[in-house]
């Protein structure tokens, strides 16, 4: 089913290219903006189902958009929130994960592929997450502790949780039955001492929401 998505970046290249694949995904692309103000009155009366956004926008270029994306979660909580950026802001990407579901963070030189965009703007906007790994490893470092309890292959499983993997994508991204990624994750939760639900942002947040 396509989707409409909104986009908001200060270069006009990139938000080009962005609408242009994202149309080649098969996707309505409703609005294109240049900062984040102009995308928030936009979306007073726009439709959208998902907003794909930079980090840093006019005025300032430091965290317009991610604190436009916080601002979004509070009043359309329904609405996918796609974060492009070439830098990793830390602790707004834990509040804004901290949110619940729907949410990714990708890296815009990480991407290697349409599919790759694709499949993130679907996945925000069906409650998912897409992280990219690098996000993941600068969040893991800054809560070393509370995950130095993990085996190596528990830290492996644990990130592709954070990237929104399924088990059973777990279980072939590590060529390991998933029975065993089954007792990974259980073997994950009872070490940070969560409870283990099924939700997959859930599975997420459980370590990124401060709870040791």
């Amino acid at each position: 089913m396509p989707l409409r998505v909104a986009i908001a970046d200060d270069s006009v290249l990139l938000r080009e290219g962005l609408a242009r694949l994202i149309a080649e995904a098969g996707h309505e692309v409703v609005g294109s903006f240049g900062d984040a103000e102009s995308l928030l009155v936009a979306l007073e009366t726009l439709d959208a189902d998902v907003v794909v956004l930079d980090v840093r926008m006019p005025p300032t270029f430091r965290d317009e958009g991610v604190r436009t994306a916080i601002r979004l979660r509070g009043d359309r909580p329904d609405l996918g929130i796609l974060l492009l950026s070439q830098y990793v802001e830390v602790a707004y990407a834990r509040e804004l994960l901290a949110s619940g579901g729907g949410v990714g963070y990708l890296l815009k030189d990480r991407i290697a592929s349409l599919a790759e965009l694709a499949d993130a703007v679907e996945r925000v906007a069906t409650g998912g997450t897409a992280l990219d790994p690098e996000v993941v490893r600068q969040l893991i470092g800054r809560r070393r502790d509370p995950l130095a309890s993990l085996t190596p292959r528990e830290r492996d499983v644990l990130q592709l949780m954070a990237e929104g993997r399924s088990n059973g994508a777990i279980a072939r991204a590590l060529v390991v039955g998933v029975g065993a990624v089954e007792k990974h994750v259980t073997s994950i939760f009872a070490k940070l001492g969560l409870e283990d639900i099924d939700s997959d942002h859930r599975r997420v947040l459980a370590w990124l929401d401060g709870r040791d």
